[in-house]
């Protein structure tokens, strides 16, 4: 379809629902904005300027609609033309745009912002590119199938930013540095051997930092709330210079059907994001530092484009206690060592929530092979660690009564053996398998391509079928 004929399809879209006229003109000039062809950093805010009318009068359009779930199939029409359009014009600029953007922001790539400060920041410069923190927070009082979707703008902003070698790559180092409470906190953590941050706990055993999930009425589930405490407690293990190895394993849980067990995790909370409590920024955030950090490690403020990763990183153990489902099958990816509980299984249960599960897409296949990974994902099959296929990824199976010994022994044979070619041994297996470069170019496909599927019909639906989400309570 060439861009006059879609013009012509979104306006007997708009006209269907009931808008007037007046949103004709909106379209052509959508769709006619003037952009550079080759980057121009001195058309940047001139352009800016132009487009931040034309965004507001897009959101202008959707308030004339009723809420999305209460739309008739010509509104829903009406409504899906106007995101088109909008999608469009963001993904156009941000294309045209995207070094300055992104240098503008930090500074010519001297200053380290995470994902969300990025975000935050673009939004607050150029009005109407992206949706401020405000603006999103009344969105996220809507049920997610109400959502109109302010988000995806992001996912298209960050999807051009990774897209450019020298931004992503700068942006990806900024998410490897410790976070702030971290830092803050790593003297507590020394003296007192322990922190407590709610969702997470921390501590540390002789060389041995051990990371707890604590999220017990939903099964260690993981959302907003938890990811900043676990993404604190890797920095702290990390960051601790007596300890040498990190072990990843799940609290006991309170749920009747598991109550006093431990669990590792349930993976994303498939509740709140039914209710539309968990944000898109969630995703990127959570696959670009915690786990990212667990593979990795940690960056420092300095950054040398081209040059071998030079990160601060230690070996991980993951003890998996019952399941580890959708997100904490990732986490098994990247650490080195698998431990699990006799009948315990793991699962990528994407095709029933809707979404992508992080970065396995491009790591699963490299355990068990790209037919196999498929099913996994796209066919939902679960692996009890039992299983051949099962122990490409699960190096120890040990019955309940003897898993913490075995968990205890694994990781004096660890610490024992030395620790000094540790981080070199990591990273020459990433030279191989997994190059930053190799990263950015996934993360920026999955940025895109989450921010549909997170504000999808289709993810409504999912739920509601596989997951009896009308049911459940918050």
């Amino acid at each position: 379809m060439n861009i006059q004929s879609g013009i012509t399809d979104r306006k007997a879209r708009l006209n269907g629902a009931g808008l007037d006229g007046s949103a004709d003109p909106w379209l052509e000039a959508m769709e006619g904005l003037p952009l550079p062809d080759t980057p121009d950093p001195t058309r940047l805010e001139g352009d800016a300027q132009a487009a931040a009318p034309l965004f507001a009068q897009g959101w202008e359009l959707l308030e004339r609609l009723p809420l999305r779930s209460g739309r008739n199939t010509a509104e829903k029409a009406a409504g899906e033309a106007v995101m088109e359009t909008m999608g469009g014009l963001v993904w156009r600029f941000c294309r045209a745009h995207r070094r300055a953007l992104y240098d503008s922001l930090t500074d010519g790539r001297r200053t380290a912002l995470r994902v969300d400060e990025l975000v935050w920041r673009a939004a607050q410069r150029w009005p109407g590119l992206l949706s401020t923190k405000e603006e999103i927070a009344r969105e996220a009082e809507r049920m997610q199938i109400d959502k109109d979707g302010r988000e995806i703008s992001q996912g298209l902003f960050l999807s051009q930013i990774m897209t450019d070698p020298a931004c992503g790559t700068h942006l990806l180092l900024s998410m490897l540095q410790p976070t702030a409470e971290a830092r803050a906190r790593l003297e507590e953590f020394i003296r007192e051997g322990a922190v407590d941050l709610g969702a997470a706990r921390v501590e540390a055993r002789g060389e041995t930092g051990y990371v707890y999930f604590s999220h017990p009425r939903t099964l260690n589930a993981m959302d907003d709330e938890t990811l900043g405490p676990e993404e604190v407690a890797i920095d702290l293990v990390l960051l601790h210079p007596g300890l040498c190895m990190g072990v990843l394993r799940g609290e006991p849980v309170t749920h009747p059907k598991y109550a006093g067990r431990r669990i590792f995790s349930s993976g994303i909370n498939l509740t709140k994001i039914y209710n539309g409590k968990v944000s898109y920024l969630f995703y990127l955030l959570r696959d670009m530092g915690l786990v990212n950090k667990i593979y990795r490690g940690l960056a420092g403020p300095h950054h040398h484009p081209g040059e071998p990763e030079q990160t601060e990183e230690k070996p991980w153990m993951a003890v998996v206690d019952t399941f580890a489902i959708g997100g904490g099958c990732q986490l098994l990816l990247v650490v080195d060592y698998v431990i699990a509980e006799a009948g315990a299984y793991f699962n990528l249960p994407a095709r029933k929530e809707g979404i992508i599960p992080g970065a396995a897409n491009m790591r699963l296949p490299r355990f068990m092979g790209e037919r196999l990974a498929r099913q996994a994902i796209m066919f939902d099959k679960t692996f009890y660690v039992e299983e051949p296929e099962a122990r490409t990824i699960v190096n120890e199976v040990h019955p309940p009564e003897t898993l913490d010994a075995a968990v205890e022994t694994a990781v004096a044979s660890a610490v024992d053996s030395g620790m000094v070619s540790a981080g070199g041994n990591r990273k020459a297996i990433r030279v191989e398998t997994e190059p930053l470069e190799k990263f950015r170019e996934y993360m920026a496909t999955y940025a895109r391509e989450q921010a549909f599927c997170h504000l999808s019909e289709q993810l409504i639906h999912n739920l509601e079928k596989h997951w009896q989400a009308k049911q459940r309570k918050l």
